[in-house]
C-alpha cells in the first residue's frame, strides 16, 4: 500500500508491475487475509498500528475487488486495466503529436521487439503497450524463481525497459499537468 502509493506517483510503469505483484501474491495466499498478515503484514514491524490497520484494510480491498471481479485465478484488477488504459492512451497521444519526436524514435526502435513478441503470443495478442508490460513481468518472475534468462531476453528486456521508463517519465509529467504544457517537453530527459 505505501509501496504502491509512492511508485503511482513516481514511476507508473513500476507501479503498474508491483500492482501485478500484488495481485499474484494475494492468489498465492488462496486470498487469506489471516495468510496474508502473517507472512506479510506482520513482516513490516516498523509499522504503527494504524499503517498496520490501513495495510490490512488495503490488501481486504483488493482481495474483495478481486472476487467481486472475477480474477481471482487469473486475469487483473479493473482499476489496473485501468491504468494500462491511461497508459495507453498516453502512448498514442504522444505519437500523434511531433513534439515528441525522441518518443517516437523510442518507440519505433522498440516495435520490432513488440511484433516479434506479439507474433509468438499466438491467440492471446495483446496490445503493444500491455505487449511490453507482460514481458516485463514474464522476466521478473523468471528472476524471482531464480531461472536463467538468455542474453536475447536481456537485451529485448533492456530495450522495453528504456522505452517504458521514457513512458512513464510522459505520465508522470502528464499527471502533473506539465506535459502539454511545455514549450519543450522533452527537455530536462
Amino acid at each position: 500500500m505505501i509501496t504502491a502509493s509512492a511508485k503511482k506517483r513516481e514511476n507508473i510503469a513500476e507501479y503498474l508491475l508491483y500492482m501485478w505483484q500484488i495481485e499474484d501474491i494475494i492468489r498465492a495466499y488462496g486470498l487469506d487475509i489471516d495468510k496474508i498478515k502473517k507472512n506479510i503484514v506482520d513482516r513490516y514491524t516498523d509499522l504503527t498500528p494504524e499503517q498496520r490497520k490501513d495495510m490490512v484494510e488495503w490488501y481486504e480491498s483488493l482481495i474483495d475487488m478481486m472476487r467481486t471481479e472475477g480474477v481471482i485465478a487469473t486475469g487483473h484488477l479493473q482499476l489496473n486495466r485501468n491504468t494500462l488504459s491511461d497508459i495507453e492512451q498516453l502512448h498514442r497521444r504522444l505519437l500523434a503529436d511531433p513534439k515528441f519526436a525522441r518518443y517516437a524514435t523510442e518507440y519505433y526502435d522498440t516495435l520490432p521487439l513488440i511484433v516479434e513478441l506479439r507474433s509468438k503470443a499466438g491467440e492471446n495478442r495483446k496490445d503493444e503497450i500491455e505487449t511490453c508490460f507482460d514481458t516485463l513481468y514474464g522476466i521478473l518472475m523468471l528472476k524471482l524463481q531464480k531461472k536463467e534468462i538468455s542474453a536475447e531476453t536481456a537485451a529485448a528486456a533492456a530495450r522495453i525497459s528504456r522505452f517504458l521508463a521514457l513512458l512513464s517519465y510522459y505520465y508522470k509529467k502528464d499527471y502533473n499537468n506539465e506535459l502539454f504544457n511545455d514549450t519543450d517537453p522533452e527537455a530536462g530527459q
